[in-house]
């Protein structure tokens, strides 16, 4: 029986990976990809020649025989586990394989990377000792609003993803729901045109009408101000 080893990996800069992270992805017996052609980016900077599959898919049947096929290379040697990008199992369908191998009771090590959770947190300004990650928000508005609504009285700052596309509205909702906290808004992290851009929500819908947003988000917002 092997390990699965879950490993994190560059959420842009491909310099932002351990060596320890390079030698666990050279010396497993296959590596189960989030993206395999994003890996493969990877793989190729550093000259690591591991085989590689991908251990989801969108259909439930390929998806099974999938997870089937790492299950079964577990039984002959260690598999890595990698996402897109970060760390797997955070807002990412990596949890999914975890889950079986835990119940399976087969052996899992994580060799810790960067995220962009904690990127984002760093670059907030806000105080983070304790903080509630979302995840994705829902696509809808309304679940959107109803989900901001349940939070609106956490006493620590609220993590989440956005898309490009929804951005405008998702600040929009924050807005609505929860008023003019303080809160940051990353961009692009690690990456050439990376950005941080800190305010209200209503200043930064001002900002991103004006500049259309790009790239993929990361939302820090306040708690609510004592009183």
């Amino acid at each position: 029986m092997g390990t699965l080893y879950v490993v994190g990996t560059p959420i842009g800069n491909l310099e932002d990976i351990s060596q320890r992270a390079l030698e666990t992805l050279r010396q497993v017996r296959l590596i189960a990809a989030e993206s395999p052609a994003r890996t493969q980016r990877l793989l190729a900077r550093y000259g690591i020649e591991t085989p590689m599959v991908r251990y989801t898919d969108a259909y439930e049947r390929k998806k099974r025989e999938r997870m089937g096929a790492v299950l079964q290379a577990l039984e002959e040697g260690d598999v890595a586990l990698v996402s897109e990008a970060g760390m797997p199992g955070l807002a990412d369908p990596g949890y999914e394989l975890l889950q079986v191998a835990v119940e399976r009771g087969l052996p899992i090590v994580p060799v810790p990377g960067p995220t962009a959770i904690t990127a984002a947190l760093s670059a907030s300004g806000l105080p983070a000792e304790r903080y509630v990650f979302l995840g994705f928000w829902p696509r809808k508005g309304a679940a959107r609003r109803k989900l901001l609504a349940s939070v609106a009285d956490v006493r620590f700052p609220l993590v989440a993803f956005e898309s490009p596309h929804r951005l405008l509205a998702a600040l929009k909702d924050v807005q609505r729901v929860l008023g003019e906290r303080q809160m940051s808004v990353s961009n692009e992290l690690t990456k050439l045109y990376e950005e941080t851009r800190h305010g209200t929500a209503g200043e930064l819908v001002a900002h991103f009408k004006a500049h259309p947003p790009r790239g993929e988000f990361t939302l820090v917002i306040a708690c609510p101000a004592d009183g």
